[in-house]
């Protein structure tokens, strides 16, 4: 109660600051943008108007363009923080140029003299390699919507997910809008106009911000700044797009149709004056292959979504703005079947409603500080359907309602002068979680009192106790579990002494309620000296939910930049506090309900504790000419308490689990060519090594090997390489992606321990060895004869890598997802018929080229088994003003 009390006074302390410095300067961008402001003057000091001013990054692919007023005056807001090129033309003068660097929500002011054509002096600076390099110790990726805009996306219902895999190092993709980030699962938060969101953004979780909302991302993909925490394998900070001083109004109408009948459109219009503006989206999707299914063929995956996003600015006064972003967005779709749950006609379905909304006031102290006062409220309700015939549902049915809701609110104070940058500021937030569960055995050979001499499981529901087994002519089942029957929908007569009362052949239901408390203070600082750039920080956290953890997090790193040959040299360390999954986190985390242990195996003796990580990084920047860029970085990171996802029976519904520590490490890159007479390129790569070691500390039971083991987001190789080129700067264009995957651990993969024993492939159904794509010889299995041994010799699988007989090895060898080249390619046209205000776009989109029978991953324990897409072509026709 003193930690709340004590951190809610400096929330007070930090609101009250403006009353003791007098406003001087104009009211800044909030979130995370700044602003550039400045006037251009002619040799005399007059006041030039209608000067043309562009503000470029050329590795991002941002590009603004304004001229100045009848004061010469010219103004650029919401600019994502990046260094930039700031550009000034006038007729009869000479061009200048000059390198700005936004690094905070401090405004940047800058005075142009320009100089006659002709005269001697001039004062122009020359861009060059340098203009390249980002002088900065945390390794980062920036894109805007001049790179993104014509990037081919995977994922319609996921475009989120999909830019952020296509775009950054180190980041593996995985099935549903999933990726694993650095060699960790989901340890990933958003900061989206500084509101932080560290719970899970994938479809099957919580509905993604549009990117149509999106002007730029900023992905750090690790050793972040104090001022982040929660989650901070990737921290994604994002950018909305605003409508401040845009007049006349600007936007788009685009409508879109392609394979598996998927439809969408949208509708997006930024308008606003001198001190206002406003910039809303509205979309919608309809698609037959929403969620990722279990077979390459698709069915019963149909989904659709409708999303609104609106951000509101307001300038009140020369010092005070204020923001608004207001968010809705709901999906829905079906659990996709399987050959196994088609045959019994399965009918599970789920649907996601997200509300948002986050009010932000910036105030300007004076010329070097600024305030930030900000809240925010965001809920999430999923609601997962069984099949309304429960006995439809494959072994067993399972049903849940949950809702996520998430309030809070953080204040910032920036202060720019000299070397110094730095930001101090508090936050707090609470996260109220309710889960209800519900689950039935349907299939009677599940928990069998009675098994055959073979061992194999009687499905006679007429057997409900084991002591009817030798009247039967059966043997006992040494596995029956007495309080499992009392929840199997196949039975209806009580077992002895089972102790089910009135609830045998009765749904088992779960019901939880908890109050998650989280709360951090933090200091940062960016020192700038010569060629060195500093990064200190300190940060605390505190997190009291249904477990407890405290932690102060020193952050720092060294950047160091050889002008001479373009290099900058970097290193950084970060201490984290990682806060436990919300997701299932009550039902995962209850040690007590016997009920629980039975049905999922025996749960760990404490609820998920927080993790804490130690996070390294070294790397360079390296940039040749003007036309080309290397970053790359090495990492090590060590985390006790190293989360995952346990999959429910393939379903939709995930657990969080624990394990007692892990240990990733690898090199990641970015190759970047920005625009070179319309052609342009880049490509991101990563290595990372995930070895987890046990024992599970905490959430449900699994599957999961002991020892040590890699865990499913360990992958040798990654990479993503984009092409693309426009004729001239207004012409058609291309885009093409070659994405290559070395391929994910995969799951519970049959394999010989020796050359000499055969096979046994009985533990897998035959769709499942259709899945996995098992031959043996040249015999391939059916849904009707499936295979049942094979000989290690003629044993093998066309989508795993199945290791040799007797080298399999959790750590050193596991079974692993066999590599696969996945192509993309986007044709179109921004401006039909070269009209300068009203235009007329198309594209086409083809994802998967070639065609390839792949797989994200198969039967793993935290996620189940799930195709990549198939070969799909979708038409845009778009309207733009």
């Amino acid at each position: 109660m003193f930690r709340e009390r004590f951190l809610l006074a400096v929330l007070l302390l930090f609101g009250c600051l403006f009353l003791m410095f007098p406003a001087r300067s104009r009211a800044q961008s909030s979130g995370t943008a700044g602003t550039v402001e400045g006037n251009v003057f002619d040799p005399d000091g007059k006041a030039v108007v209608g000067a043309a001013i562009e503000l470029h990054n050329p590795v991002s692919g941002y590009d603004a363009k304004t001229a100045t007023d009848d004061q010469g005056h010219f103004r650029f807001a919401n600019i994502p923080y990046n260094p930039y090129h700031l550009s000034v033309t006038f007729k009869g003068f000479q061009s200048f140029t000059q390198d700005v660097d936004v690094r905070s929500g401090v405004q940047v002011n800058v005075k142009v003299s320009l100089v006659v054509a002709g005269a001697f002096a001039s004062i122009t600076v020359e861009a060059n390699g340098t203009d390249l390099l980002e002088n900065n110790p945390v390794p980062h990726t920036d894109v805007d919507r001049g790179l993104f805009g014509k990037l081919p996306l995977e994922s319609q219902s996921s475009s989120l997910s999909s830019l952020v895999t296509l775009s950054s190092p180190g980041v593996a993709a995985d099935s549903n809008g999933l990726f694993h980030s650095m060699g960790d699962h989901a340890s990933n938060s958003f900061s989206v106009d500084s509101q932080p969101i560290t719970d899970q953004q994938s479809k099957v979780f919580s509905n993604q911000l549009p990117v149509d909302s999106i002007q730029s991302l900023t992905v750090i993909s690790g050793a972040p700044p104090a001022e982040f925490g929660g989650k901070t394998s990737l921290v994604i900070v994002a950018t909305t797009r605003s409508g401040l001083g845009q007049s006349p109004p600007t936007g788009s109408v685009t409508s879109s149709y392609g394979t598996f009948g998927s439809a969408a459109g949208g509708f997006n219009i930024a308008f606003g004056g001198k001190n206002w503006g406003n910039f809303l989206s509205v979309g919608g999707l309809n698609s037959g292959r929403f969620l990722d299914p279990p077979e390459f063929q698709v069915f019963h995956s149909r989904g659709n979504e409708e999303n609104f996003f609106d951000r509101i600015d307001y300038q009140m006064t020369h010092a005070d703005t204020l923001q608004w972003n207001l968010g809705f967005t709901r999906s829905w779709f079906q659990a996709p079947n399987s050959f196994d749950s088609a045959a019994i006609n399965q009918d599970q379905r789920a649907q996601i409603k997200t509300y948002n909304f986050a009010p932000t006031w910036t105030h300007v102290i004076n010329a070097n500080s600024l305030l930030t006062v900000a809240g925010f409220a965001r809920k999430d309700q999923f609601d997962y359907y069984p099949s309304n015939n429960a006995l439809a549902d494959l072994t067993e049915t399972a049903g849940q309602q949950r809702q996520l809701t998430n309030i809070g609110g953080r204040v910032d104070f920036s202060y720019v002068k000299g070397a110094h940058n730095i930001k101090a500021g508090a936050i707090y937030q609470r996260t109220f979680l309710t889960e209800n569960f519900q689950f039935g055995l349907t299939d009677p050979t599940v928990n069998s009192p009675c098994v055959d001499a073979g061992g194999n499981p009687i499905g006679d529901p007429a057997l409900t106790d084991p002591g009817q087994c030798g009247g039967a002519g059966f043997v006992v089942n040494s596995g029956f579990v007495p309080l499992l029957g009392c929840f199997d929908l196949t039975r209806s007569v009580p077992s002895v002494n089972d102790g089910c009362g009135t609830a045998n052949s009765a749904l088992f239901r779960f019901h939880g309620h908890a109050d998650i408390r989280e709360s951090a203070l933090y200091v940062q600082d960016a020192i700038t000296k010569g060629n060195w750039l500093f990064s200190i920080g300190l940060r605390a956290d505190f997190y009291r939910g249904l477990s407890h953890g405290t932690q102060a997090e020193p952050r720092g790193g060294v950047a160091y930049n050889i002008k001479r040959t373009n290099t900058v040299l970097r290193i950084s360390y970060a201490r984290t506090l990682e806060s436990p999954f919300n997701e299932n986190l009550i039902l995962a985390s209850d040690t007590s309900n016997p009920v629980i242990a039975a049905i999922f195996g025996q749960t760990s003796a404490a609820p998920i504790p927080p993790g804490y990580r130690n996070d390294f990084h070294a790397g360079f920047q390296q940039a040749f000419g003007k036309y080309l860029v290397i970053d790359a970085d090495y990492v090590w990171k060590y985390t006790h308490s190293a989360y995952d996802f346990s999959d429910f029976l393939n379903t939709a519904i995930f657990f969080p689990i624990a394990w007692h520590n892990s240990k990733i490490s690898g090199p990641t890159g970015r190759i970047s060519m920005p625009n070179f007479h319309g052609l342009s390129a880049f490509a991101v790569f990563g290595s990372v090594s995930a070895r987890f070691f046990d024992p599970q500390v905490g959430g449900l039971g699994t599957s999961s090997p002991t020892g040590v083991f890699r865990i499913d987001h360990d992958q040798v190789f990654q990479q993503t390489t984009h092409i693309q080129y426009q004729w001239k700067k207004t012409g058609p264009w291309i885009g093409f992606n070659w994405r290559y995957d070395s391929g994910l651990v995969a799951g519970a993969v049959p394999f010989a321990n020796d050359t000499s024993t055969p096979v046994d492939l009985t533990g897998l159904t035959a769709d499942q060895q259709m899945q996995a794509g098992l031959f043996c010889g040249s015999q391939k299995p059916t849904l009707a004869v499936p295979l049942t041994t094979c000989a290690p010799s003629q044993y093998g699988s066309t989508r795993i890598v199945i290791p040799a007989p007797g080298t399999e090895d959790d750590d050193h060898n596991p079974p692993r997802i066999a590599p696969r080249h996945l192509f993309d390619a986007a044709v179109g046209d921004d401006n039909l018929f070269h009209n300068d205000r009203y235009r007329w776009s198309v594209r086409f989109t083809v994802i998967n080229l070639t065609n390839k029978v792949a797989l994200y991953n198969f039967l793993s324990t935290f996620s189940g088994t799930h195709f990549v897409t198939p070969r799909t072509f979708t038409g845009e026709l778009g309207f733009h003003f």
